[in-house]
């Protein structure tokens, strides 16, 4: 490790969420609000409160989308997600101190994978859903379903990545803010939170640092993850 990661007890790694921690805004949420297809907020509702799984919701939510708009979604999307500050240097930070970065996103493959591209970040450090436009409806797709310790339904499984990472090895770090970021805080060393993610932390009394930017992080990470 370099002098600043040494300053970890194991090899850091982090897992970094997608909607509304990579990007200003929870993309998913922003497409409802705007196409307003009828029955989202209740399904949307229904996620939040956990009264059904992540999986099941995000399939019902794009169910309510015809294939034809593929497009359409995608680029209102793309043109109003917008990047959180300090992300490019983030990675610049890891790259420089050989920190492994993976992103672990409930979200879904056809604007994630456009949205990062000028990041430079490999494929196979990209954990997202699926898409299906062949269908009358658009289908989500479950490339990275949940493994035999995860009964959550999470969709895209957080926990069955990090998992991947032996706690004996790896200093794991969890980046994120919202109801697809709950049941991996629960695993990792420390939880960089927004949002939701933090009023869940303090419920459950989980290590985490609140954050705004990504140049917060760094700040944070230069000095092993302490608060000061």
């Amino acid at each position: 490790m370099s002098t600043l990661t040494s300053k970890f007890p194991r090899q850091p790694v982090i897992f970094c969420d997608f909607d509304g921690t990579i990007t200003l805004s929870d993309n998913i949420i922003a497409a409802m609000k705007h196409f307003n297809p009828p029955g989202w907020e209740s399904i949307g509702m229904g996620i939040l409160n956990e009264s059904i799984t992540i999986q099941e919701g995000v399939g019902q939510l794009f169910s309510l989308f015809p294939s034809s708009m593929k497009d359409e979604v995608k680029e209102y999307i793309i043109n109003n997600a917008g990047i959180r500050k300090g992300f490019p240097e983030l990675l610049e930070w890891c790259k420089t101190h050989n920190v492994p970065f993976y992103v672990t996103s409930g979200g879904i493959d056809f604007f994630i994978y456009p949205l990062l591209e000028p990041f430079g970040i490999p494929a196979d450090h990209i954990y997202c859903n699926g898409s299906d436009f062949s269908g009358d409806n658009i289908t989500i797709t479950w490339p990275h379903s949940c493994d035999d310790k995860c009964d959550n339904g999470c969709g895209m499984c957080k926990t069955a990545v990090i998992r991947r990472f032996s706690t004996d090895e790896f200093y794991r770090i969890l980046i994120g803010d919202s109801v697809t970021d709950f049941a991996g805080a629960k695993l990792v060393d420390l939880v960089f939170s927004r949002s939701h993610l933090t009023d869940k932390c303090i419920e459950l009394n989980l290590p985490h640092i609140p954050f705004e930017t990504f140049h917060d992080v760094i700040h944070h990470l230069d000095t092993g993850g302490q608060r000061s």
